[in-house]
């Protein structure tokens, strides 16, 4: 995910896009650029790190211009570095492009525009476009811009100048956020309200495939047929720091909404219908695979929690043994490590300490590790052999939502790719869980409706001092996760216990009133489950289920239910920590406490 900016006015360019840009940097902050028009040349400046980086770049260099466009960015393709900042440019830098999203044939655009003499200087997707802009431009920068956008797939925002139109900027959507906003005398697009509400609060909401040309007549709005579109503006209503939040009242509100299409995108180009499953350019052979004698995932906190359902999912897939270990304890309890051990690590932000060290200890023994991260040029994805980046976008608020679900993701593929190539399932199978991960990111989005039954039950635990979290199977593992979550943000004591250990001991704890949360999304297990809520039940428990629909008989044992849509049982943790993670915010807000910036918590742990 990445920031994008545009101006055309009367007035000074370059600040402008500074300005902007200082509000989209929760949107990305590997590196920052702007491109400005004056004394007939684009004049690029851009740096890796900060946009305080940036800014003493230009004060060294003011830029006078006014119109430009700017970009803060967040790395998907090639690491964090000046080269592979944004805004890119064509060979003659006569055009540049600023882009937010994923070009997923970039590899087939690259070799082709290769073939036809473009040579390329950084890593990047993005790249190709300023290329392809150039080799259909004819003198009309709207129309190479069409023309482009027709041979590329994916998602993407895209701003586009041209020295040769100095009076013209050109931008399009498709998947990704784009806002035009009008002034007097001067219009702006940008990926978010933020952007642009120093200067304006009326603005056009764009949809896919629209494509937006603003001169000095103003803004006008074509289809992809150039037929111009009539659109309402929006007038905005909120201020500067609900709209940072996209209208939300906190970053991890935002961001648990984000997940839909969080899982769409880290599918994206990885698995497809009738292919097979690809881990962008990890090369593990069919022999390479049947060597593996033992798998390793080392992770703390909710990626631990993410390892424990990709223990089950990669078992049950691949018929590989697999052990999950926290990795403060990892490497104190001397591993039985060798060439034929593989280790995935798992860390958000790619810095965390422990996993970093546990990391190191597999490479001496002569593992090959595999590192899931949510950060490009992270220190686990540099020193890992392989690397399978979660495209969930810069995550604000400490409490992990929408990188763990995309660390689920991550998993399956894993599995599924190890699958394909043992053959230890069959080809239908696998194909049945690549069309039910293909359509998780609509499923997320409808268990997202359920929020006001979340929130009553907000309402009625919010004094509570402990509660309990029941589950068979991996939706044990989602109460692990979802237990923590509450732990986190509304400091409210919370467990996590498999359902057939209740009569074990943790059952004394059950008296008139506990709150117990019970996961049966398991259909094998749905039975089991239901004589577990109904012991807590029986000892006066109030309880909240998370059940699959179709499984409504359980109202007849809980006090409310939550219904996940039917998915096959593998793939339900994906969605039934959703219910989990509402939970959880909406306790904290009843409670007052600060959501995104929890006490005595920190995004990343970078100490032992």
């Amino acid at each position: 995910m990445c920031g994008i900016v545009g101006y055309l006015g009367n007035k000074k360019a370059a600040g402008i896009l500074v300005e902007g840009l200082s509000k989209l940097e929760y949107r990305g902050y590997d590196s920052a650029g702007i491109a400005v028009i004056e004394n007939g040349e684009v004049d690029v400046k851009k740096c890796k790190g900060r946009l305080a980086n940036l800014e003493e770049k230009l004060k060294e260099h003011a830029l006078e211009g006014t119109i430009g466009i700017g970009h803060t960015r967040w790395a998907t393709h090639g690491q964090p570095s000046d080269v592979n900042s944004h805004p890119h440019t064509n060979k003659d830098e006569t055009i540049a492009v600023v882009h937010n999203g994923i070009i997923e044939n970039y590899l087939v655009l690259r070799e082709w525009l290769t073939s036809e003499g473009y040579k390329f200087q950084s890593e990047t997707d993005t790249e190709v476009i300023p290329h392809l802009v150039d080799y259909y431009y004819e003198g009309d920068l709207l129309d190479a811009v069409m023309k482009a956008v027709k041979r590329m797939e994916g998602s993407y925002a895209i701003g586009v100048v041209c020295k040769n139109e100095p009076n013209k900027l050109v931008a399009v959507r498709k998947d990704s956020p784009l806002i035009v906003g009008v002034g007097k005398g001067e219009s702006f697009i940008a990926s978010d309200i933020p952007a642009v509400l120093n200067h304006t609060r009326d603005v056009y909401l764009l949809e896919d495939n629209e494509f937006v040309l603003i001169d000095e007549k103003g803004v006008t709005i074509l289809d992809e047929n150039k037929q111009k579109v009539e659109k309402e503006i929006y007038h905005v209503t909120w201020d500067a720091d609900a709209a940072e939040k996209g209208g939300y009242e906190h970053f991890m509100l935002k961001e648990i909404h984000e997940q839909p299409k969080a899982i769409k995108d880290t599918l994206t180009s990885r698995v497809a219908k009738g292919q097979k499953i690809s881990l962008d350019s990890i090369t593990l052979t069919k022999e390479q695979i049947e060597d593996i004698d033992k798998i390793y995932i080392v992770a703390c906190g909710t990626a631990y929690h993410a390892g424990l359902i990709g223990k089950s999912v990669i078992e049950k897939l691949a018929k590989i043994p697999v052990e999950v270990d926290v990795a403060s304890e990892f490497r104190y309890r001397d591993p039985l490590i060798n060439e034929k051990t593989l280790m995935i690590v798992i860390s958000q932000s790619g810095e965390t300490a422990d996993t970093l060290a546990a990391l190191r200890l597999a490479k001496t023994q002569n593992a090959r590790v595999i590192a899931v991260t949510n950060v490009v040029g992270s220190s686990v994805s540099r020193e890992a052999d392989d690397v399978l980046y979660t495209w969930a976008g810069p995550e604000i608020a400490v409490a992990s939502t929408k990188a763990y679900v995309t660390q689920l993701v991550a998993m399956y593929i894993i599995a599924l790719y190890l699958a394909e190539n043992k053959g230890s399932i069959r080809e239908a199978e696998i194909d049945k869980i690549k069309c039910g991960l293909l359509n998780l990111s609509e499923r997320a989005a409808e268990v997202l409706n359920h929020k006001d039954v979340i929130k009553d039950f907000a309402k009625k635990i919010c004094n509570d001092k402990d509660m309990y979290f029941l589950g068979r199977g991996i939706d044990y593992a989602v109460a692990m996760e979802g237990s923590l979550k509450l732990k986190e943000i509304s400091y409210i004591h919370s467990e996590a216990y498999p359902g057939g250990e209740l009569k074990h001991g943790p059952i004394a704890l059950i008296e008139e009133g506990t709150k117990v949360i019970a996961l049966a999304t398991q259909e094998h297990l749905f039975d089991k489950m239901l004589s577990n809520i109904k012991e807590v039940k029986t000892r006066g428990a109030n309880v909240i289920a998370i059940a699959m629909e179709g499984h409504d008989v359980i109202e007849k044992t809980v006090d409310s239910a939550i219904y996940i849509p039917r998915v096959k049982r593998i793939l339900a943790p994906i969605l039934s920590v959703i219910p989990l993670q509402l939970l959880s915010y909406y306790v904290s807000i009843e409670k007052g406490c600060d959501v995104d910036k929890p006490r005595n918590l920190a995004k990343s742990v970078t100490v032992e």
